[in-house]
């Protein structure tokens, strides 16, 4: 597909929904020249508010283009840290494993990469890396998308859609709908990965932890922003429900404080959830983690296909991938169809 200049200027295009992959790509169609109506049950996404959030690649594949999309987002994420109103800073920190595993490849590129003193690390960690990379407040920097977005003239509107050909006529439809694709498509292939972190008040922490677990539904990480400390956390396969676990959280509140016993006097601020979404499992045929971008067109309807938001726990801010349906899109020529439109398609697939 071309790029998004080959849309007419003033195109209306018509985003379906407002997490940040959502935003993302409204803003740089927006930027472009389209007239972009985003639309959206929650504004912004409640699964993004909810991520941590750190720069760095978490289950997604494929490898060449995560690593395209993800030096990308780093250099942009590096010019915003200019502007504290995003929310995004450059910050120090310590991933490590208990494992003597190799630093990941991304990794050993960033300022200040070293290995670990036996001595920084905490105790049953027998390997770990510092670097600085891009922390993100999400509450602040999806407010941040939300002023971009309104500044280069595009328009927000609360409704639920029950089929994408609710959206109206619209040169491009972008469906950035994460899990809600399960009903609004419909696409019962999507399940849920539920995540919650806790926030706390910050005790002093400057520096963000996190340890590489693996496929761990349980994850071990905290992320400082000014005040408050973002605590994480879990990522639970098949679970959808976003009412808070309270022993989820104590298990979270216990692991970060193993690892910095300062939280343990913090106080418990609130609870944030989200789900996102995920193919079917590589054992039931399917390919869960590869992110795919493809257009779907119907004449004279929408095409009642997937647009599935492909973030994961530490990705949900990443300006790469989901500025990639943006970068791409343009409406697709052929015969004219007054009720149809171009739609880009998202989809995460790993490799069998």
């Amino acid at each position: 597909m071309n790029s998004v200049a080959s849309l007419k200027r003033e195109a209306r295009v018509v985003v379906v929904g407002a997490g940040v992959a959502g935003l993302t790509t409204a803003v740089v169609l927006a930027e472009a020249g389209a007239l972009v109506h985003v639309i959206a049950e929650q504004v912004p996404g409640v699964t993004s508010l909810a991520a941590g959030a750190v720069w760095g690649p978490y289950l997604v594949e494929p490898k060449d283009k995560v690593d395209q999309w993800g030096q990308r987002s780093l250099e942009i994420f590096r010019k915003l840290a200019e502007d504290p109103s995003t929310g995004v800073r450059l910050t120090s920190g310590i991933e490590a494993s208990r494992t003597a595993d190799a630093p990941p490849d991304w990794a050993t590129t960033l300022p200040g990469f070293r290995p670990c003193e036996p001595a920084e690390l905490p105790a049953g960690f027998s390997a770990g890396y510092r670097f600085m990379v891009p922390l993100i407040d999400m509450p602040t920097y999806l407010d941040y998308l939300l002023r971009q977005l309104d500044a280069a003239g595009g328009t927000v509107e609360r409704l639920h859609l029950a089929s994408l050909a609710d959206a109206g006529p619209a040169a491009l439809i972008v469906n950035c709908t994460g899990l809600g694709a399960q009903e609004l498509v419909p696409d019962h292939d999507l399940r849920p990965i539920r995540g919650q972190h806790v926030v706390v008040t910050n005790p002093g922490l400057t520096e963000f932890f996190s340890e590489d677990t693996g496929l761990s539904q349980d994850l071990l990480c905290f992320y400082p922003h000014g005040d408050t400390v973002v605590l994480g956390g879990t990522a639970l396969d098949g679970e959808g429900s976003l009412a808070p676990d309270e022993k989820a959280a104590v298990g979270i509140l216990a692991r970060c404080v193993e690892v910095e016993p300062r939280l343990a006097k913090a106080r418990v601020l609130e609870h944030r959830l989200g789900a996102r979404s995920a193919g079917l499992p590589r054992g039931a045929g399917g390919r869960d983690h590869l992110v795919r971008l493809r257009p779907a067109v119907r004449r004279h309807e929408v095409a009642p296909d997937l647009g599935q938001q492909p973030h994961q726990h530490r990705q949900g801010p990443d300006q790469g991938h989901a500025r990639a349906p943006a970068d791409r899109a343009r409406p697709v020529r052929g015969r004219r169809r007054p009720q149809g439109a171009a739609r880009v398609r998202l989809q995460q697939e790993p490799p069998g």
